[in-house]
């Protein structure tokens, strides 16, 4: 049985989806935060119907997904006594993919990410020292590389200590790693690290709108304070769940770590603006200029501040936490994982105005679907 965190993120949703179809013989354990387990399955059938109809949705998990209520911030997952015990001996393989994505909040960050993975793997650790543990897997970020500018960066030497990191998630998520070397040096483990993911290669639905509101807003902006020469690593969310998958339940990986990433052949921002344009999106192109890259941080740290409410005060916040990752112009070699994958992953620009399209009409929201009524939850 393979325990999962994150199931109902954006990235846990496919990780789930992916198990689910790929790997008819696995069941899974998924731990959800919840206030019973009849609202822990709407949650997850929140998250899963970007991937599937209700129908396929409870033939798939009904009998096959246990579902466990606890909170990564609580003691011990917020799980009682007995259900730890009952679920360390039973689990053979864990993918923990929940973290904090607050880059403002470090208290969140860390307890999110530090005493929740720290959680995670004391539990991990019970089942290797029971009936043994097949794999750990941990969702982490390219943003452990800390502070760069204009770098292909290598994937053997990613995680420098001496450098700095631009926020608290970047920072955690390090040291999520580091934990994972020093508690569980006796279990095969695989770090996933992604780039800025963003959207789906294969259709316009998105439920994660954090990047896509400031790359909707960049993209309707007639002046830009970037270099058009500059680099954005992008990698869509079908290619990062399917990697985790394919990679987390091979017998034997080629490595212990994987940039989920575009590397190399990450688009510039003159690609991506010629794209959209093609696609039909505005008439002129915008203009770059890199000189008012210090100008635009001094207004958006203005903005930032503006009263909760009012319409600048979410854009203004988003880029400033998103800002260093879009100025680096930095990304991440993936000749790993394509080589696992046997494919690269789709350009950003072969999906970014459908993507476009759909955030801008939705207004941002996904078109969530209600559970049909007539049909009984899950009863504890």
């Amino acid at each position: 049985m393979i325990f999962v965190t994150g199931a109902t993120g954006y990235i846990g949703s496919y990780v789930v989806a992916g198990l689910l179809r790929g790997h008819p013989s696995e069941r899974l354990c998924v731990l959800v935060r919840a206030r019973d387990v009849a609202h822990a399955e709407e949650r997850l059938w929140a998250s899963l119907q970007l991937h599937m109809p209700f129908d396929e949705f409870l033939s798939l998990t009904r009998d096959r997904v246990e579902i466990v209520i606890g909170d990564l911030v609580e003691r011990d997952l917020g799980i009682d006594e007995d259900v730890w015990h009952d679920t360390a001996k039973r689990i053979t393989s864990v993918v923990h993919v929940a973290a904090s994505l607050n880059r403002k909040s470090a208290k969140a960050c860390f307890n999110v990410n530090l005493r929740g993975t720290l959680s995670v793997l004391r539990l991990a650790r019970a089942a290797a020292d029971g009936a043994g543990l097949r794999r750990f897997s941990d969702v982490s970020t390219v943003a452990v590389a800390g502070t760069r500018a204009h770098e292909l960066v290598d994937e053997a030497g990613i995680v420098d200590w001496d450098r700095s990191d631009y926020d608290p998630y970047a920072r955690t998520k390090k040291f999520c790693e580091h934990m994972l070397e020093e508690l569980l040096p006796d279990v095969s483990s695989l770090v996933f690290r992604p780039s800025t993911v963003l959207g789906d290669s294969r259709f316009a639905e998105t439920t994660q709108f954090d990047m896509v509101r400031a790359f909707v807003t960049l993209a309707n902006m007639p002046v830009l304070p970037l270099d058009s020469g500059w680099r954005m690593d992008i990698v869509p969310a079908n290619y990062v769940g399917a990697a985790i998958v394919k990679l987390h339940m091979a017998d034997r990986p080629a490595h212990t770590s994987y940039n989920l990433s575009a590397g190399a052949a990450s688009e510039t921002y003159r690609t991506i603006v010629d794209a959209m344009m093609q696609a039909g999106h505005r008439r002129r192109p915008p203009l770059f200029a890199p000189r008012l890259q210090a100008p635009f941080e001094r207004v958006i740290e203005s903005l930032s501040n503006a009263p909760k409410g009012s319409p600048v005060a979410l854009p203004a916040s988003l880029f400033k936490v998103f800002l260093p990752y879009l100025t680096y112009d930095t990304v991440f070699d993936n000749s790993r994982v394509v080589e696992a994958m046997g494919e690269a992953p789709a350009p950003f620009s072969s999906y970014a105005y459908p993507l476009f399209r759909f955030a801008s009409e939705t207004g941002f929201k996904y078109p969530h679907r209600p559970w049909p009524e007539g049909v009984p939850r899950r009863s504890a």
